[in-house]
């Protein structure tokens, strides 16, 4: 009872300080709970008479068994540890670890808590997210957004150029620094590809994305420009019997 109040003690006080990262506080508070039952453990056992020196030697040897059955285990307990040094994701950060894609709930002794997208909880154990390449959507300040969209061959090219950057130029949330760039990407089978890149801040990338795939749709509508579909011509041979 003692150590369960001190651990939710400790990460009241902790929150409240506003000085501690809130990605320590659940770690800091676990660790105080554990280190707090060990030693009322010891010390219950030397009032019953017990020697306790002789206990935490027993205790060392089973420490030592136990570490060896359970490598993997700790192996998670050591990737947690690095993982708050080296803080490649902090808590509220969305990341891709080993596929694995999700806003960071709780960085926990042997293992991380996601929570994807669609509102669904993620146990991620810390050896694999130390293991991993970690994708961290939310660290940096801005992202590029790049968007393909394709016209028919007898389209006019710099008038979808003019139209795609014109529909950049017009949405306050891009970034004037870097610029929005137009191209022609590549000659597809059944279209031309041009593409649409721009930069906004993290908290307007997805906003402006959707916006300027439904935007670049209707004003190549109102200016005329096909967005075809694919296509392939098919040439039948006939031969003929003797």
């Amino acid at each position: 009872m003692i150590a369960g109040w001190a651990g939710r003690k400790t990460r009241s006080l902790l929150s409240k300080s506003g000085k501690v990262d809130e990605t320590l506080i659940p770690f800091l508070s676990s660790i105080v709970r554990y280190i707090i039952l060990i030693f009322m453990i010891i010390a219950v056992l030397g009032k019953f008479g017990v020697q306790t020196a002789s206990i935490i030697a027993v205790l060392g040897t089973v420490g030592l068994a136990v570490g060896l059955a359970l490598q993997g285990t700790l192996s998670h307990f050591a990737a947690g540890v690095v993982l708050l040094i080296l803080r490649p994701f902090k808590i509220g950060e969305v990341i891709d670890a080993g596929g694995k894609v999700g806003a960071v709930e709780e960085i926990g002794l042997f293992a991380t808590n996601l929570k994807t997208a669609d509102g669904i909880f993620v146990y991620v154990p810390n050896g694999s997210l130390l293991g991993a390449a970690i994708t961290n959507f939310s660290r940096n300040a801005t992202r590029r957004i790049d968007i393909t969209v394709g016209i028919s061959y007898t389209d006019d090219i710099p008038k979808s150029l003019s139209a795609a950057q014109a529909l950049m130029d017009s949405d306050s949330r891009i970034l004037k620094d870097p610029e929005s760039q137009t191209m022609v990407m590549s000659l597809g089978d059944s279209a031309v590809n041009i593409h649409m890149r721009c930069w906004t801040t993290g908290d307007d990338y997805w906003d402006v994305l959707f916006d300027l795939n439904k935007g670049i749709k209707e004003r190549y509508d109102a200016e005329g420009i096909s967005i075809p579909f694919p296509q392939r011509d098919i040439h039948i041979v006939e031969h003929k019997k003797d």
